[in-house]
Order: C-alpha cells, then sequence, then structure tokens
C-alpha cells in the first residue's frame, strides 16, 4: 500500500506541477461556471443542467488528465525506472489512477461554490445534489480507468488523447443509439451507455445498478491496464 500511496503522490505532484494542470482547472472551472449560471439567470435554481452537461467537456479535459500517465513514462524511458523499483505492476497502474483521480477530485471541489451559491440564492433539495456529485465521482472515475488504459497500450500522448475521447465519444453515443432503439436492444444498450446512469443521479436516485455499473468499468480497466503493463515488461 505505502509503494501505491508513493506513485499517487508523485502523480499528484506532477499534475500541480505543470501549466497543463492549471490549464485544465480553468478549463473545467469556466465551462461549468457558463452551464451553472445559464439556468439560474433563467430563473431555474437547480444544478440538473450543469449536472447533465458536463460529460461534453468531460469527454475532451478527462483524456488531457490521463494520456501522459503511461504514455509520457514510457516515451522518456522513465518507465524502467519506476519499473525496477520494489512495486509491482498493480501498485502503478493503482497509485497513477488515484493520482488521476484525486485530480479529478480537485476539479470537482472547485464548483462547490455552485451548491453555496444556490443555498444563498434559494433552498434547493440536498439530495439531488449529493447523489449528483457522487455521480459525477463515479463517471469521472470510469473515464479515468479507460484513459489511463489508452495510455498503457502506447507511448504516444497523441495516440492516448485520440483514442480516449474516440472511446468515450462512441460511450456517450450509444445513449442516442438507444434512444431510437426498441425491445432487448433498447435494455442493453442503455445499460452500456455511460450519460444515461449519469441521469439518474442528477436526479436524486442512487441505484444500484449504476454503481455497479461505473465500479465494473473502473475494475475492468484497471485490471487490464495491468496486464498491458505486464505485457509491455516482456517485450
Amino acid at each position: 500500500m505505502r509503494a501505491t500511496l508513493a506513485v499517487m503522490e508523485r502523480e499528484l505532484r506532477a499534475y500541480f506541477l505543470s501549466p497543463v494542470g492549471y490549464v485544465i482547472l480553468f478549463v473545467f472551472l469556466f465551462l461549468s461556471a457558463i452551464f451553472f449560471y445559464i439556468p439560474l439567470a433563467a430563473g431555474e435554481g437547480s444544478l440538473r443542467y450543469f449536472f447533465s452537461n458536463v460529460v461534453i467537456w468531460l469527454v475532451i479535459l478527462v483524456p488531457a488528465v490521463t494520456m501522459r500517465l503511461i504514455a509520457d513514462e514510457r516515451r522518456t524511458g522513465t518507465i524502467e525506472v519506476l519499473m525496477t523499483s520494489p512495486v509491482t505492476d498493480a501498485q502503478v497502474i493503482l497509485g497513477k489512477f488515484l493520482g488521476s483521480l484525486g485530480f479529478y477530485a480537485v476539479m470537482l471541489l472547485l464548483t462547490l461554490e455552485f451548491p453555496l451559491a444556490l443555498r444563498w440564492a434559494s433552498t434547493p433539495d440536498r439530495g439531488p445534489i449529493i447523489s449528483g456529485y457522487l455521480g459525477l465521482v463515479l463517471f469521472g472515475a470510469s473515464f479515468l480507468s479507460i484513459g489511463l488504459l489508452a495510455s498503457t497500450l502506447t507511448r504516444s500522448q497523441v495516440v492516448a488523447f485520440m483514442t480516449t475521447v474516440m472511446t468515450l465519444l462512441l460511450l456517450i453515443l450509444i445513449d442516442w443509439f438507444a434512444s431510437v432503439s426498441t425491445g432487448s436492444l433498447n435494455t442493453v444498450l442503455q445499460f452500456i451507455g455511460m450519460r444515461q446512469h449519469l441521469e439518474n443521479f442528477s436526479k436524486g436516485i442512487i441505484d444500484t445498478k449504476d454503481v455497479i455499473y461505473y465500479l465494473s468499468v473502473v475494475g475492468l480497466c484497471l485490471i487490464l491496464s495491468t496486464r498491458a503493463l505486464a505485457a509491455w515488461k516482456w517485450r
């Protein structure tokens, strides 16, 4: 566990010592503020608009967070130094995932001013706000795990970025295909699509199947990332 925490701390430090990290934080907060104040200006004191549309910029920003995790280590050769340290493949992957998740948590913490502003202006229902943020944590964690897997499969940050963006877009578009399908196909597509599960959280609904879905995506991607890293070592 100590090795995992050391890798996590290393990643967090890298984010906040790089100007890219601050650019990502600024863009995320700026876009979030826009989608918070649009319904507020129309007289709707709710975060549902923000929760529903945050997916749009996370599709771009999350790949920017994860693209360097393993790919840059392989490009610069520092992965060899890391792998010769007393740390296992699983500890490296888990530490890097937790580091990116910690950075993502900071991104969300910066938006807590929105519910505070709502509470100052009105009396919003705290249930949907709490469940909405829980949904964003799980949603973001699944995005990050997908990005980490893409970064593990290549030494190019650009390839990792584009692969993650295309994968996330596909998972988002599945929700659209579900809306125009019927029968058992509709049921399957609704379960696979990521955005629909987040919609439930934004409505104040914490469904076990939504939680299991996101945790399953995270678990599967972390296992595949560990296997991919182990396979690379034997090349």
